[in-house]
């Protein structure tokens, strides 16, 4: 095995969760945008660190300040006295087609061990700016039919040209390890950070799982802090002209 759990604020096990949310930077970083505001939102518990030897040899500073090596973040979110859904993710993903697959199914692995029953991969998928789409395409039929049946928009035609990556395998490894698994998509063109994707992707999940948690609501006044540091001087001008006609702004 490659993959090496480090326990952390006293924890050692998943709390029970039968619920995980994964992604890892991606297209317009979509999916670990909203994951990594989830987790700000609601508090979320690390419960462990997840060190692999796959990842891209590179240390950095923690929320603590110290040096950390690479790794994937399990945290839980609480959603009811005795109930938590899970949240992972990181910084990077490993470069080499089979280190990616190594990893995942050790990933895999270890949430079929800790009871998991679904995971909902988050991820942007590149379309032109007039296209604003939030979707999710299941791995399994009898899966389609339980998020059919939730009022998910579930689609059968994207990707069309399949999908690439750590968020492509773990999203459709789930029926080899026992695991009802997804991925949930929010159309993007592609930039570094389209916030509003994923504020949107968020509001969709909540909804169609009903997962009751606290979705940031602070979208724009990230985009006006952005659009400050272009224009100082009118920064509320160019808000209301950049999203006029559209829901969404690229960066």
């Amino acid at each position: 095995m490659s993959l090496l759990i480090e326990w952390r604020n006293g924890h050692n096990d998943m709390l029970g969760a039968k619920i995980c949310l994964f992604s890892l930077p991606g297209v317009g970083n979509v999916g670990k945008s909203a994951i990594d505001a989830l987790n700000s939102a609601n508090d979320a518990t690390e419960l462990a660190r997840l060190h692999h030897t796959s990842l891209p040899p590179l240390a950095t500073l923690d929320d603590d300040g110290l040096l950390s090596p690479p790794h994937l973040s399990v945290r839980a979110i609480a959603t009811g006295t005795d109930s938590h859904i899970l949240t992972i993710t990181g910084t990077s993903q490993p470069l080499e087609p089979n280190n990616q697959g190594l990893m995942a199914r050790e990933l895999m692995s270890m949430l079929s061990k800790n009871d998991v029953q679904q995971l909902i991969v988050l991820a942007g998928m590149v379309d032109d700016a007039a296209t604003k789409e939030i979707f999710i395409v299941p791995s399994s039929s009898a899966y389609r039919v339980d998020l059919e049946a939730m009022g998910a928009n579930v689609r059968r035609d994207e990707p069309s040209s399949g999908a690439i990556g750590m968020a492509a395998l773990m999203s459709s490894l789930g029926p080899v390890y026992g695991i009802s698994s997804a991925c949930a998509i929010a159309t993007t063109i592609g930039s570094s950070g389209d916030i509003i994707a994923s504020q949107n992707l968020l509001m969709s999940l909540d909804k169609w799982f009903e997962l009751n948690l606290a979705i940031p609501e602070d979208a724009s006044n990230k985009l006006l802090e952005k659009l400050k540091q272009i224009s100082p001087k009118n920064p509320s001008d160019l808000v209301s002209e950049l999203t006029q006609n559209h829901d969404a702004f690229y960066m």
